[in-house]
Parts: C-alpha cells; sequence; structure tokens
C-alpha cells in the first residue's frame, strides 16, 4: 500500500510511472504540456534544433502563445514572433495562438480548455502555477527545460515538500483572491515556499469562484513555491466541464498525509491590502496607503484581466472619471473576455471614464509596452511583481493591488479603496 501523499506527490507519481513519491526524490516522468511564449520560445526552439530532433514529441501538447511583446512593440519583438510561427506552422503545432485570437497566456489556457485536473504541465514562464487552481501541477522552467520538453516530452522533477495553506472563515466584503494570496505572501515571505508545493485550501477558499481561485494559484511564484495546487471540488469540475478538451483525473492529497508546514489564517484578519515597492511581500493594508499619490494604473495581466476582474473595475469605474493626473490601462486578458465586456456594456464603462483600452498583452507587468513607466513615476497594478525596474525606470514603483483597488486609485489619484469615492 503507498505511503499517504499530497496532491502534488500523486501527480508526480503517476507521470512518473510510481506507486508512490517521496519529497526530495528525483523523477523522470511523462509530461502533458509543455508552454512558451514569444520571449522564451525562440531559445527553446533553438534547443529543440541542438538535440537533434526533426519534430516535436507530440504537436497537440506543444503550446505556443506569443503575448509578450506582442502586437509587436519592435522589429526586435517582429523577429521573436516570426520565429514561433514559423515553427509553429513547420511542427503543425494545434496550440498556437495568432494575434487576433491570442490572450495572455495563463488566462488564455485555462479558458480554453487546453489545461485540466490532474495534468503535469511545465512552462517557460514563471507564472504558469496559475493551473494549479484547477487541480494540476504546473511549473515554470527556463527555455532549455521547455526546449528538451518539446523535444522528448519529458522532464526531470524533485519531488517538492508541500505546505498547507487553511484560509477558512469568511472573507469579508470587497476582499477578493488577490487579497488573499498578498496576506500570503505578506505573512511567510518571498522565500517562505521555496521549492515548496503550496497547497490552498479551506471554507475561505471554496467559496471563491475560479477566476479568484486562478488568481492565487498565479502567485505562488511570488512565495517561492514551485507549485500552488487548489483541490478539485464542484466548482472546479463546473469550470471545466464540457470545456477541457482531454479527460482530467482528480488527485486529492490524503489526510494522513505529511506537511511541511501547516498555515491556519482566519478570513476574517484578511483585508483589502497592497504592496509596496520593491517586494510582494511588502504588503499593507489600503487603509493605511491612502497617501501614496499614483502616476498610473494598468489592470489586466494573467493575475487579474479575467471578466471577473474586469467587472470589479468597471463596478467602481462606472459613473466616475479617472484622475486627470492618471492614466488608467484596461488590458482584458484573452479576446473571448474583451468580448464579454462589450456585450455587457464594460467598454462603455471604461471609455467614459477615460481609460485607455489595449488588446490582450503582458506589455506594460514586463515593462515591455503599453505603459512603461519613467522616472520617478509611480503605478498600482493587478500584476505579480513590483521589482525595482519591473514596469520601466529602476527609479519609477509598482504598488500591487486588485482590480477594485486598482480602480478606485486611478479616480483617486492616490492608492484608495472603492468606499473611499463616496
Amino acid at each position: 500500500m503507498a505511503r499517504p501523499m499530497t496532491m502534488a506527490e500523486k501527480i508526480l507519481a503517476a507521470h512518473a510511472g510510481l506507486d508512490e513519491v517521496v519529497p526530495g526524490q528525483l523523477v523522470e516522468c511523462n509530461l502533458d504540456l509543455v508552454l512558451a511564449n514569444d520571449v522564451t520560445a525562440p531559445i527553446a526552439i533553438k534547443k529543440v534544433a541542438e538535440i537533434g530532433v526533426d519534430k516535436v514529441f507530440d504537436p497537440t501538447r506543444v503550446l505556443l502563445v506569443p503575448d509578450h511583446y506582442t502586437p509587436n512593440k519592435d522589429i526586435a519583438a517582429a523577429t521573436q514572433a516570426k520565429i514561433v510561427r514559423e515553427f509553429a506552422h513547420e511542427q503543425g503545432i494545434t496550440h498556437y495562438w495568432e494575434i487576433g485570437c491570442v490572450g495572455v497566456e495563463h488566462a488564455l489556457l485555462p479558458e480554453q480548455g487546453v489545461v485540466g485536473a490532474g495534468d503535469l504541465i511545465i512552462g517557460a514562464d514563471s507564472h504558469t502555477c496559475t493551473y494549479g487552481a484547477l487541480g494540476a501541477f504546473s511549473t515554470g522552467v527556463g527555455s532549455t527545460d521547455a526546449g528538451v520538453g518539446f523535444a522528448t516530452g519529458k522532464a526531470w522533477f524533485k519531488v517538492p515538500e508541500s505546505i498547507l495553506f487553511k484560509v477558512e472563515g469568511q472573507l469579508r466584503p470587497g476582499v477578493t483572491g488577490k487579497d488573499v494570496i498578498l496576506h500570503i505572501i505578506g505573512k511567510i515571505g518571498v522565500d517562505g515556499a521555496l521549492y515548496c508545493a503550496m497547497e490552498f485550501t479551506g471554507s475561505a477558499i471554496r467559496s471563491l469562484s475560479m477566476d479568484q481561485r486562478l488568481t492565487i494559484s498565479n502567485m505562488a511564484i511570488e512565495a517561492g513555491g514551485k507549485a500552488g495546487l487548489i483541490e478539485v471540488d464542484d466548482v472546479t469540475r463546473a469550470y471545466m466541464d464540457g470545456r477541457v478538451e482531454r479527460p482530467y483525473t482528480e488527485y486529492h492529497s490524503d489526510a494522513d498525509a505529511t506537511y511541511k508546514q501547516v498555515v491556519e489564517i482566519d478570513a476574517a484578519d484578511i483585508e483589502p491590502c497592497v504592496a509596496w515597492p520593491h517586494l510582494p511581500s511588502n504588503t499593507h493594508p489600503v487603509s493605511e496607503s491612502r497617501h501614496i499619490t499614483i502616476d498610473q494604473a494598468v489592470i489586466g495581466s494573467c493575475t487579474n484581466g479575467r471578466l471577473e476582474d474586469m467587472r470589479q473595475a468597471a463596478e467602481v469605474l462606472r459613473g466616475r472619471k479617472v484622475n486627470p493626473n492618471v492614466r488608467c490601462i484596461i488590458i482584458p486578458a484573452t479576446q473571448q473576455v474583451y468580448r464579454a465586456c462589450m456585450e455587457e456594456g464594460l467598454m462603455e464603462v471604461f471609455l467614459d471614464a477615460n481609460c485607455a483600452i489595449s488588446a490582450p498583452t503582458c506589455g506594460p507587468c514586463l515593462g515591455g509596452h503599453m505603459g512603461c513607466l519613467a522616472k520617478g513615476e509611480r503605478a498600482v497594478a493587478t500584476t505579480n511583481r513590483n521589482f525595482v525596474g519591473r514596469m520601466g525606470h529602476p527609479e519609477s514603483e509598482v504598488y500591487l493591488a486588485s482590480p477594485a483597488v486598482a480602480a478606485a486609485s486611478a479616480v483617486a489619484g492616490h492608492l484608495a479603496l472603492p468606499e473611499d469615492l463616496d
């Protein structure tokens, strides 16, 4: 009989063809999916050629998403995208999304039903951990590892220890998934879960929608996590059923599984918060941050660019105007989200509020385009990182927040809560 195991251990054991695994064990696993984008794929594609493989291991399991410097920022970006495009066509890659169809990768793949519970996924992007919200083990890797994955469909893993985060009770009004994960990162630090699988559970987590759960898993890497998993329940099944293109497998942690640590959090202790520069762990209540003026607000990204995020922002912006000293940039994460925003009248709300609306892109999150910061400027953003120079000049500042807080701040001209506008 196999030893009691966590979700992460069970998924890795299954993909290694083993009855059980233990933390620290090195295992070679068969991969379900391998992902790269326009920044990381060209290096991975070069590695495939170096290995001497003519064809990828499975053209239906390789995912190519040109979302970072697209629509093409400049000639260099266009060249990168061209390499990815030509490789996708040459290899017959079925999961390649051209401009006009593409979205921010970690919003696009769940939406399109490409990823599902029980999958083992590597991606040449650190926020690949997002898919843990669906009960998958997904993790970011370097482009070389992705290239080897393209060629062989395999990867080596050191089985991580798991940390269980139990968030029990009822969340306060206005508290979102973004606030939950910022609270956790603020509590344990940016290396508090270093090379550990973070597993999120408890009544507060179960009460959240899939959009909110995806936000939580997305930022596991910001605590050093190898993966960020949430157990499959009825909310997950309702999201996946009829959407996921392959049969999925549920893995549930055993009741007596061994965890490195169990962190218990009272949901009532979580309030709307913001991460000050220059670390996601530098969290402060919004109520104690109102003195901080801003020049720009960015609402979008793989963390908070989904439809529910757009609705939260629109609810705050409806009937109001962005402060004349602030630039507010709205970026629906996918074409489907963009269309839904149009159909629900959210685009009209954003335009009436004097927001700029972008095609789906990662652009400003990594200081690429569509909203870079000048020296001395401050932005509030629904993105996931606020490192030095992350969104532009090394002497700019980024404050991480939820869509509602970012929208309220855009109107107020300083960090603010929606109720501050009444």
